[in-house]
Formats: C-alpha cells, structure tokens, sequence
C-alpha cells in the first residue's frame, strides 16, 4: 500500500491566512495561519509552529506544533511537539509528548468505539457500528 500524500490533496490554511467557521475534510489538512471553528478530517492533521487554533479538532491523527485553545479528539495517534501550547481536553487513543510541549486540561485515553461516539455527537450523526474482522 502507498502511504505517501500528495501535496494537492492537503487541504491549507497558509501563515497569514484567518479562517473562521467550520472545516470538513477526507483527506490531510495542515494550519499555520489561524483558525477558529470546528474541524473534522478522516485524515491527519498537522498545526504548525506559528498557527493559532481556537476550537475543536476532530481527525485520525495530529501532529501539533502551535497554540489551541480547545478540545483534540484523535482516533490514533496525538504528538505534541516542543514548544506547542494546548489548553483543552485530549481525547486519544495513543499520545506522544515531547520535552516543554505545555498541556493544561485532562486527557482521556480512548479506544476506536469511543472516538467514533465522541465525534458523532459533535457532528450530530449516529454513531458507526464497529466492524469486527
């Protein structure tokens, strides 16, 4: 399988660029201006160092680099890098944090059944049923 992303398939708010309301997206989506609102990606989410988000933040996976000043529900995997500032609740499965990230909130570890409840009251949805293989 090809995991390899290309560039025109992430969606991008540039540095500089204010974004307000509520983003929906099925692929990658990368923020280093500002956003406020809710967004929802099946994909991974990337907020780098200079970017400012207020609001919640619905994904697959984060990569967080910037400021939020909300809640990060994560289906997989959550990396809080050096430097980042978040204030808010953490919903994940697996969380990295690595040394002067600054996380001021309670996280609760999740499993896939929980995260697919959780988003889908956010988005007003009924929940997926798990597939068991």
């Amino acid at each position: 399988m090809d995991n390899t992303v290309n560039v025109n398939e992430v969606s991008r708010i540039a540095a500089g660029t204010v974004f307000k309301g509520e983003m929906i997206s099925p692929g990658d989506i990368r923020i280093d201006g500002e956003f406020e609102g809710r967004i929802f990606s099946k994909g991974r989410v990337v907020v780098g160092e200079k970017a400012n988000v207020k609001g919640d933040v619905v994904c697959s996976d984060v990569d967080f680099c910037g400021k939020l000043i909300g809640n990060l529900y994560v289906k997989d995997t959550l990396i809080l890098r050096k430097g980042c500032s978040v204030e808010g609740d953490l919903n994940v499965k697996r969380l990295q944090v690595e040394l002067d990230a600054a996380f001021n909130g309670t996280c609760r570890m999740i499993d896939e059944q929980q995260f697919e409840k959780l988003s889908a009251q956010l988005t007003g949805e009924e929940p997926k049923e798990a597939v068991e293989e």
